[in-house]
């Protein structure tokens, strides 16, 4: 053994102690440093060290030359991209995770994939889903998006008599994909999927709305008869806007399609007795994003697909290898997803879920949109800015009273970052910024603080 491997490996409870000592500074500082720190030369590149130095020397050049570079977005005030944290359990989860080092995807050593059906079984129920639903981790709301987007593929070929993933998606012809107000990783997934962007349909959302025209749709699905896939949105990014999910469904009674819901941070609604009426109609999906990183609060990365064909799934996904065992009627994980490894994410969800429960996570939710409504409130005050849309449920989309161009947006946003990170977005043609309520440490301060720091920004803009 390498004599610096060894001398770490017989140091190794040491090294695990400091390196708990640096996570734990880190954590105690996240509200008081800098949520995006100020602009800095990037230092230039070092070699690739011919001999190592060990752990400890490792840990100090982090600290030293990355660690400051950082942004604090496990913390209370990173409100971009819809970014949760990871709540104490989740983060022990993560730990051991690392520590045992799993490939959770074979039955061969079973122990993991085991320990996932549990975690998805807590899940499907926290959602409101029935048991028709199965699900399996994946890396994040994209993958899960294209897993889902992967299987109705198969549904298509199963409805026009071909098998897509035998006889290639040329044997589909023309497909559509009709949805109000997807998500980006939407249009990405059809791309690695074969049918191409070009394949989504755009459909009428109703007025002053994110939320796709049901009637619009039925007008869309009649005019090309055949079988075809519906993207539903459960929380769309700028206004968190939600489909009529059960009017959706409904609309199966004329037309052939294939229900994929994207409710990669909305399905949390359902944890909600004041907002789950925002996510009914989920079960009814025949696939279902669901992001975990995101208001589950556990570390990147993590995501669960859930969907109503896993013959389907296995159909897709399969793969054939005498080391990896047969398929059989109960598929290993290995079978579901694009992943060959796939590391035991469901730890983390499942020490967060077994530590909080049910009612630990609600409050989480209810904490983070009463958070949402308090910034909303003050910022609708505030003569130098303006609230684009309601503040549906987690996120405020707002932008600059006058002259609210994407420069003096991008201006305003700099201005705020060591308080606070937003996000840019445009929402009915406006430049605006968008701030999104997900992590589990987030107060009412954090939203007072951040709505001061954007007031005084915005009057020096004036």
């Amino acid at each position: 053994m390498d004599r610096t491997l060894a001398a770490d490996l017989a140091r190794l409870p040491e090294l695990l102690d400091a390196t708990r000592r640096a996570a734990g500074a880190t954590l105690a500082g996240l509200d008081s440093r800098p949520v995006v720190p100020p602009a800095s030369p990037l230092p230039d590149p070092e070699p690739l060290p011919e001999h190592g130095v060990g752990t400890e020397v490792a840990l100090a050049a982090f600290a030293s030359r990355w660690a400051p570079r950082l942004s604090a977005s496990a913390g209370p005030r990173y409100l971009g991209f819809v970014t949760g944290g990871a709540t104490p359990a989740a983060l022990a989860g993560d730990w051991l995770t690392a520590a045992h080092d799993q490939n959770s995807n074979s039955a061969l050593d079973g122990a993991g994939q085991d320990l996932e059906r549990e975690t998805v079984g807590w899940l499907r129920e926290l959602f409101g889903l029935s048991e028709a639903h199965s699900g399996t981790f994946v890396s994040g709301a994209t993958m899960s998006n294209t897993t889902g987007l992967a299987i109705a593929r198969e549904w298509l070929g199963e409805r026009l008599g071909v098998r897509v993933a035998e006889d290639g998606v040329g044997a589909l012809g023309r497909v559509r994909v009709l949805s109000g107000a997807p998500h980006s990783s939407i249009a990405k997934a059809l791309s690695v999927l074969g049918l191409g962007r070009a394949a989504l349909v755009p459909v009428p959302t109703l007025p002053g709305r994110e939320a796709v025209d049901p009637a619009a749709l039925d007008r869309a699905l009649a005019d090309t008869p055949g079988p075809a896939v519906v993207v539903a949105n459960a929380g769309t990014v700028n206004t968190v806007d939600f489909d009529d999910l059960p009017a959706l469904a409904a609309l199966r009674e004329r037309h052939d399609f294939w229900l994929h819901t994207d409710a990669a941070f909305g399905a949390f609604a359902a944890l909600s007795p004041a907002h789950a009426h925002l996510a009914a109609g989920l079960d009814a999906s025949d696939s279902l994003c669901v992001d975990l990183h995101k208001w589950l609060n556990v570390p990147y990365d993590s995501a669960v697909q859930f969907t109503r064909r896993r013959d389907l799934q296995a159909r897709v996904f399969q793969n054939s290898a005498a080391y990896l065992g047969p398929l059989g009627d109960h598929p290993d994980l290995v079978h579901l997803t694009p992943e060959n490894s796939h590391r035991l994410r469901a730890l983390a969800a499942w020490f967060t879920l077994r530590a909080y429960g049910r009612e630990g996570h609600r409050e989480i939710v209810e904490r983070d949109v009463d958070c949402a409504r308090a910034l909303g409130a003050a910022l609708d005050r505030d003569p130098a800015l303006r609230l684009l849309a309601p503040v549906r449920l987690n996120v405020v989309c707002f932008t600059l009273a006058e002259a609210p161009t994407a420069e003096r947006l991008a201006a305003l946003r700099r201005a705020v970052e060591a308080e606070v990170f937003l996000t840019p977005t445009v929402y009915g043609g406006t430049p605006a910024l968008r701030a999104a309520f997900s992590n589990w440490r987030t107060t009412r301060a954090d939203a007072h603080r951040v709505a001061e720091a954007l007031r005084t920004a915005a009057k020096e803009l004036e």
